[in-house]
């Protein structure tokens, strides 16, 4: 009885964590990254750094918004499908709501200056909370020359070439595997210091 009251506990939780991150997320599902993170890693601990951008990856390359695909594997890595379910549902109610509201009266609003001045200031407040995200994991994630590397070309291709985020995932994927058949110590040494780092057992 006790631990399913600690379970359901929990459960309740995940779903107020991602009904907040739902709730005050403008801009899209990419703005939901810098807050997903935030919660994910600094407030609650229940991922670490380099699972956020391993989920990210999964995410980004699969059907569907990013940010539900997160909150979803998030979730389900937290507490097993109940997890997933109670996250999924909480990042996903409030956009729910608040549309629903929108759509209702959006037709007498959209025209008016003041409302367009809002969402442009939202917009702009949104593109520094992505970037700050960005820079967060590019710190975790580039780690040595190979690493930049593989970041510069993965840029390239998705801005200058309009390469599709996917191939650019799987190019990455590849370039990793290479890297590993050619000289495994190379991983393991980063995999080492890695587990060090966050004392894994």
């Amino acid at each position: 009885m006790k631990y399913e009251k600690s379970k359901f506990k929990l459960l309740i939780d995940i779903f107020m964590v991602f009904f907040k991150i739902g709730l005050f997320t403008f801009g899209g599902g990419y703005a939901m990254i810098p807050l997903i993170e935030k919660e994910m890693i600094a407030n609650k601990a229940w991922v670490k750094e380099e699972e956020i951008i391993d989920i990210f990856a999964v995410s980004q390359s699969i059907p569907g918004a990013i940010a539900i695909n997160s909150s979803t594997f998030i979730g389900y890595k937290i507490a097993g499908i109940p997890g997933a379910l109670a996250a999924t549902a909480g990042v996903v109610i409030p956009s729910f709501i608040i549309i629903t509201i929108i759509a209702t009266f959006f037709s007498r609003f959209q025209n008016n200056p003041i409302v367009q001045a809002a969402f442009i200031g939202i917009r702009s407040a949104v593109v520094a909370l992505i970037l700050m995200a960005v820079i967060k994991i590019g710190k975790s994630s580039i780690k040595d020359r190979l690493t930049a590397l593989i970041t510069v070309l993965a840029v390239i291709l998705v801005i200058l070439i309009n390469v599709h985020a996917i191939f650019v995932i799987i190019g990455g994927a590849a370039a990793g595997i290479i890297v590993y058949l050619w000289c495994p110590s190379r991983i393991n040494g980063t995999l080492e210091r890695e587990e060090k780092k966050y004392d894994i057992s």
